[in-house]
């Protein structure tokens, strides 16, 4: 029986590649399409890559058509949360306008299988944690408002035309692949655990925490952290059910347990045994106090655990 070939965009990405892996150890044919503005083509080692913008919809569906693809996961786009609020223009054009350039060739074509790599962001300041599913989406930056804008347009285009979906809202991930084949690395890095650790090795200056004045127990933002391989397996899992079930799936993908930035620290020094050199500064615009998941949709829905998501492990 022939493997299923499936579309990547951003597949050259963190996460994608990591998911590009675990779509390969579950049988499938990952085929890359990344502009590698942010992505590294060393990453892309589990199936063909085509190097192409996903806001060109000619190309991409050349290369559905090519590849005689059934499926696309879509991870391409920009997400930092302090570029967004002092670049909305860069958001939306590759965020907003890539998606949908990305869903009119997969209506062109005839895909109707779609996982999209969503946020936490859509919330915005949650009233009630841990945040379910059901909870007002009212994103406070415009990457979270992008996010938002393609979960409204997969729902659009799902009545429309019949696509089926699954929007994956996930939290903070973090850490590599177990078996050291990809790793975690952006330039400039950005994430809170590599700028910590580098801090911690004296390989880079001291971590910027951002606002000590949150109304959380030690005055730092709360964040759920979830390993990337994690995030992978739940985009496999998506996938499958889209395969096996007849409606749209909408779930958080997180641990399921929130910890400060001064947690993450500690927990540093607990592994290492080294101190995290940081530096206080004020809050950044966009930042909401605290954000962690409830995972029970997701879980019965998908079967999901987050198993390597424990900050000590």
């Amino acid at each position: 029986m022939a493997l299923a070939r499936v579309l990547v965009t951003g597949g050259a990405g963190f996460i994608g590649s990591h998911t590009c892996k675990a779509l390969a150890a579950a049988d499938y044919i990952p085929i890359t399409v990344d502009n590698l503005s942010t992505g590294s083509v060393g990453d892309v080692r589990w199936g063909p890559f085509e190097k192409a913008d996903v806001r060109n919809t000619d190309r991409v569906r050349q290369i559905i058509e090519h590849y005689k693809l059934s499926a696309v996961l879509h991870f391409a786009g920009c997400a930092y949360v302090g570029e967004s609020v002092e670049k909305p223009e860069l958001y939306y054009d590759n965020n907003v306008g890539g998606i949908l350039s990305l869903l009119k060739a997969c209506r062109q074509v005839g895909v109707k299988q779609f996982v999209f790599s969503s946020s936490c962001a859509t919330y915005g300041i949650p009233e009630t944690l841990p945040i379910e599913e059901s909870a007002p989406q009212c994103p406070i930056n415009p990457y979270g408002r992008t996010k938002y804008i393609g979960e409204q347009m997969l729902r659009d285009f799902s009545a429309a035309y019949g696509l089926r979906y699954a929007v994956l809202r996930y939290f903070n991930a973090c850490g590599a692949d177990p078996d050291g084949v990809l790793s975690e690395k952006h330039d400039p890095e950005t994430h809170l655990i590599p700028l910590a650790l580098l801090a911690a090795s004296g390989r880079a200056p001291e971590l910027c925490i951002f606002g000590v004045d949150y109304p959380t127990p030690d005055g730092t933002c709360i964040r759920d952290y979830i390993h990337v391989s994690d995030l992978a397996d739940g985009h496999v899992l998506a996938l499958e059910k889209l395969r096996s079930l007849e409606e749209n799936i909408e779930v958080n993908l997180g641990s399921g347990t929130g910890h400060s930035i001064l947690d993450v620290l500690a927990a540093i020094r607990d592994v290492t045994g080294q101190e995290v050199p940081a530096r206080f500064e004020a809050r950044r615009e966009g930042d909401p106090p605290e954000l962690y998941a409830d995972s029970r949709r997701a879980r019965s829905i998908l079967g999901f655990e987050a198993k390597r998501s424990d900050l000590h492990t």
